[in-house]
């Protein structure tokens, strides 16, 4: 997942020593105590059905217990720039003392809880950086109570900004940095090998301004004392960025704004989205979401792993009959321990089940040396999450002459932060049922779920299966809809259906990344999404 080969590191990654590891349970050792009693002191007494099956993980996962009660996520080395070096800085307590009058009635201009926040921004120089020609700006929201900093570049639309949307794309992880979807994917330009960079022909800023975002805090040049650990908490920091982002910059405030984004953003998305929509009173013009290959809801999604793997995907089975068997044999379980996750979203079930279903689901394809988000290769580097391209962005980022036009305060980059996944995997995140909160926002704008088919972490049948699963009032009319061919000129590179404001797409011989591998049609999919030409 955008995500990393390292997002699995709990799960897959140590599969092939639970394999081996064939022992009988037996009670909570001494050498846990410690770190059980920290963890029971966050998160409540542990209940007594659960003792059993957290010993279990301790044998999948050398050092579980110590991982568990370790939720740290270490500060980047950074130096605050002050703020005489910013061309704007905006003060949440000024925008949360705004207040208008409607119908007679007064309320604050824009709703929720601003005043610890403050926003930095400068102006982006086009010709410094190269990167493209469009007006730029980047910087930082400040959680000054917290101290919480997040770093965003957002980049004009190359058509006419003044009517064109506005996007957040948001990758994943959790603690991928969202650089990786600008200079690898579908911004205005990529690294090469040497350094230098390529313009980005089908970047998504052709008809859109988009905004990218490192998220949530010590991911990419973002930094904290106080790291997040959840997606509820990291969406306070997103509503309070666009909120403060769009009172400095008005212009672009009135234009339909969406939230793209891949992967863990899956997780994100819907609950980024619901808290924007919670505000009555916002200045975000939210119109829209789009998820690609994205991690939604665990339960559905899970079951079509051995599926995938097996040659029911639309390409040749990775794994043979015993182990396609084997991850049979394990579904049931899996589905359980979800189950139990999604009715009581208590860390104590929700870890195990992310832990037992990635080993289980994950593990045996993981073993073959594929790549996870592309099966059609092998993983050719498996330091880099399997393309070399991430380690080209680190060393393009970490140069002192990025670093300085865009304001980064951080001393080194890096793509993907482990100690942040492995947070949201010990918070129990990753099983959550965050898709419960899809019916709603259908209610309110469109929502489109697109996938690569190539991908195995978050593939297209898991997709597929969970947007025709999610109970709302369009279910019936969704499911029986037509799939009918995507095309761009005589190149046909998927296929979509949709019904209300519900759509899907599956994209042909694209992996995780979808812009990655299919540039002209995954632009041609954002352009006419951003048309309505699915909904109303």
């Amino acid at each position: 997942m955008r995500v990393a080969s390292s997002a699995l590191l709990l799960g897959a990654s140590t599969a092939a020593l639970a394999q081996d590891q064939q022992k009988v349970l037996g009670g909570i050792s001494d050498a846990v105590k410690k770190p059980l009693d920290h963890l029971s002191e966050a998160f409540g007494e542990m209940p007594a059905v659960a003792k059993g099956l957290w010993d279990e993980m301790s044998l999948l996962v050398p050092g579980f217990y110590e991982k568990a009660a370790n939720l740290v996520s270490y500060p980047k080395a950074h130096r605050r720039r002050p703020d005489s070096e910013w061309d704007h800085v905006i003060k949440g307590a000024d925008v949360q003392g705004m207040w208008v009058e409607t119908d007679g009635v007064k309320h604050r201009k824009v709703d929720g809880s601003l005043e610890a926040y403050n926003l930095r921004a400068k102006n982006v120089d086009p010709s410094e950086l190269g990167v493209d020609k469009v007006k730029q700006y980047s910087g930082y929201l400040d959680d000054e109570a917290n101290d919480k900093h997040l770093f965003y570049w957002f980049f004009e639309s190359r058509n006419d900004p003044k009517n064109d949307p506005v996007v957040l794309w948001l990758n994943g992880g959790p603690g991928c940095s969202s650089m990786m979807g600008l200079f690898m994917e579908l911004g205005p330009s990529s690294i090469n090998k040497d350094g230098s960079l390529k313009y980005n022909e089908y970047s998504w800023n052709s008809n859109a301004s988009v905004i990218f975002i490192d998220q949530p805090v010590n991911t990419g040049y973002s930094y904290s004392s106080n790291p997040v650990y959840n997606t509820v908490a990291a969406s306070k920091d997103i509503y309070a960025l666009l909120t403060l982002f769009f009172h400095n910059f008005p212009e672009y405030s009135e234009q339909p704004f969406h939230i793209a984004g891949e992967s863990y953003a899956g997780h994100y998305i819907p609950v980024f989205a619901s808290e924007i929509l919670s505000h009555k009173n916002r200045n975000i013009n939210l119109q829209s979401i789009a998820i690609g290959n994205g991690l939604t809801d665990p339960y559905t999604q899970y079951a079509e792993y051995r599926p995938m793997a097996c040659g029911e995907g639309g390409y040749d089975a990775v794994l043979d009959e015993s182990e396609c068997q084997s991850m049979d044999n394990a579904l049931p379980r899996c589905q359980s321990l979800i189950s139990s996750c999604y009715e009581s979203e208590s860390v104590w079930s929700c870890v195990p089940s992310a832990i037992y279903c990635n080993n289980a689901m994950i593990g045996p394809f993981q073993r073959t040396g594929y790549n996870v988000y592309d099966i059609r290769e092998k993983c050719k580097d498996q330091e880099n999450l399997c393309y070399t391209e991430t380690a080209w962005i680190s060393k393009y980022l970490n140069q002192e002459k990025v670093l300085k036009a865009v304001g980064a305060e951080v001393q080194d980059y890096e793509s993907c932060n482990t100690d942040i996944n492995r947070n949201f995997l010990f918070q129990g995140d990753w099983s959550k049922p965050f898709h419960r909160l899809v019916p709603d926002i259908i209610k309110q704008i469109p929502v489109l779920i697109y996938a690569g088919d190539a991908d195995y972490i978050c593939n297209w049948l898991g997709n597929k299966a969970w947007s025709e699963a999610l109970e709302w009032h369009g279910k019936k009319g969704f499911n029986a809809a037509e799939l009918k061919d995507l095309s761009k000129g005589s190149d046909n590179y998927g296929v979509v259906k949709s019904s209300g404001n519900f759509t899907f797409a599956r994209i042909y011989q694209a992996g995780h990344m979808v812009p990655f591998n299919q540039p002209e049609g995954s632009l041609d999919l954002f352009n006419r999404w951003l048309g309505g030409e699915w909904y109303a």
